[in-house]
């Protein structure tokens, strides 16, 4: 077994015991009554012409499988608040339990804390899921590929448009990104990141980005260490980076989530 299917395998039993507390008519009576989700996609610049000015994607992120403990986090809502103080377009939160250590609980204090969309980021396994994210506020969902059939992409990406979020669809290999165009995707990421082996390759977002077709936005996701990370890859076309370690690890991530974003966007164009 993969490390990602692994990773799914305990977020379905994890999903499965939620299910038992919440039902889904009762997470789709939850939001009837809520505000439209926040368009990430335009935040993220898809109605900009030319969609100079790179975007951040900030996460909250207290772990990972690869690197163990990143972050203790005890208030999310000050992070996500720094965040997007310093510039940040959507901020990321991971739910997933087991091994990131997140929880519902981070999305709902991030929610309550910003007023900029909000990404759940998880391993989406079942329509539940994405009800449940736009139950508890999120704006956007993950879509991973890589654990999903072609008809639970195009269905659970229907889903998303429904309910009025976005989904960032991603991606790691060229067929990946042909089933990714296929579906419509609006917003395309590439993980430098082997989620079959957690091995990073910040080479990968170079060989597969000049595939993905004019239209949607491209987002590099994993492997963002520095500035020049972010220049290799603005360099060879990302629109937005989504960037979790290098800034719950950073003293200062309002200022290096500045500090990212000009080093993306060329003279002229900074906001």
């Amino acid at each position: 077994m993969s490390v990602l299917q692994d990773i799914v395998a305990g977020v379905r039993e994890d999903m499965q015991g939620r299910q038992r507390k919440v039902t889904l008519t009762q997470l789709q009576e939850r939001v009837q009554q809520l505000d439209p989700a926040r368009d990430a996609w335009a935040a993220l610049g898809g109605n900009s012409v030319d969609r100079a000015q790179l975007q951040v994607i900030a996460e909250v992120k207290r772990r990972s499988p690869s690197k163990g403990e990143l972050a203790g986090i005890a208030d999310p809502a000050a992070l996500a608040a720094l965040y997007r103080d310093g510039g940040a377009a959507v901020i990321s939160v991971l739910t997933e339990q087991r091994r990131f250590g997140g929880s519902l609980a981070d999305l709902d204090s991030v929610r309550e804390a910003v007023d900029i969309p909000v990404l759940r980021k998880d391993f989406t396994c079942d329509e539940y899921m994405i009800w449940e994210a736009r139950a508890h506020g999120a704006d956007a969902v993950l879509l991973i590929a890589a654990a999903l059939s072609d008809v639970q992409l195009r269905s659970y990406l229907d889903l998303t448009h429904h309910l009025g979020m976005n989904a960032i669809v991603e991606t790691h290999t060229g067929e990946e990104i042909e089933r990714a165009t296929a579906v419509g995707s609006r917003i395309i990421g590439i993980n430098v990141r082997n989620l079959k082996t957690l091995e990073v390759d910040r080479g990968v977002f170079a060989a597969l980005a000049g595939s993905i077709p004019a239209g949607p936005i491209v987002v590099a996701e994993s492997g963002v260490r520095d500035v020049s990370d972010v220049e290799h890859y603005r360099a060879h076309g990302a629109h937005a980076i989504l960037v979790g370690e290098a800034l719950v690890k950073d003293a200062t991530p309002r200022e290096r989530i500045a500090q990212f974003k000009a080093a993306g966007t060329p003279a002229g164009h900074a906001s």
